[in-house]
């Protein structure tokens, strides 16, 4: 008698996506330049950032073409995942808000473990990633949100490791629901690390 597999489902998974821009090159100058204007006007606020400087405010609330030209891309990002979870509502019957910050790491900066409650989808883009040969140096870390796993770590298999690391490029862009706990590695480059983080929330229109 042979047991036969009728069905195979993965479930309570949480997607991470990720994309690229194409020819990112200009806009991620004017996006360095944007962000030397705002740092010259704010000191920033503290966050998850460690030695770090973070943005005040609502980045998207800026005028500055390379920023509005961001915020399409996000909400192209957010629409594209939104679709691709099997969402049964149509993206275009709800209203997004969307609210980004500047993280600006120098050498040794870094952000703590963290969530961002209060929204559906959070992602980062990034605009200066030093290139390094070896080490952890600027990954973005998640974390399992599952506690109760130890006894499945021996199996080693993918769907129950506790961590996921990714180094990102210029130009990438990581799209995550917002209760994933995640962090970012520290700086161990001379030059800076430059990322812009965004959280999306998603309302039915009335």
């Amino acid at each position: 008698m042979k047991l036969e597999t009728t069905k195979y489902e993965k479930l309570f998974a949480t997607p991470v996506l990720r994309f690229h821009v194409p020819d990112y090159q200009d806009l991620n100058v004017a996006l360095l330049q944007e962000g030397e204007i705002m740092r010259a006007e704010s000191k920033g606020v503290s966050k998850s950032n460690r030695g770090g400087w973070h943005s005040a405010g609502n980045l998207f609330k800026r005028k500055a073409p390379c920023v509005q030209t961001l915020k399409e891309l996000a909400t192209e990002c957010i629409a594209t995942a939104t679709c691709k979870i099997g969402a049964k509502v149509d993206f275009d019957a709800l209203s997004l808000k969307l609210s980004g910050w500047m993280n600006m790491n120098p050498s040794g900066g870094y952000n703590a473990p963290h969530t961002h409650p209060g929204a559906q989808w959070s992602g980062v883009y990034y605009v200066s990633q030093p290139a390094v040969e070896t080490g952890h140096s600027g990954m973005i870390e998640f974390l399992d949100p599952r506690s109760d796993l130890p006894n499945w770590r021996i199996l080693d298999a993918p769907a129950f490791r506790l961590k996921k690391k990714i180094r990102p490029k210029p130009g990438d862009m990581i799209l995550f629901p917002s209760y994933l706990v995640h962090w970012v590695y520290p700086n161990d480059s001379d030059q800076e690390r430059v990322s812009i983080a965004f959280n999306a929330t998603l309302k039915v229109r009335r």
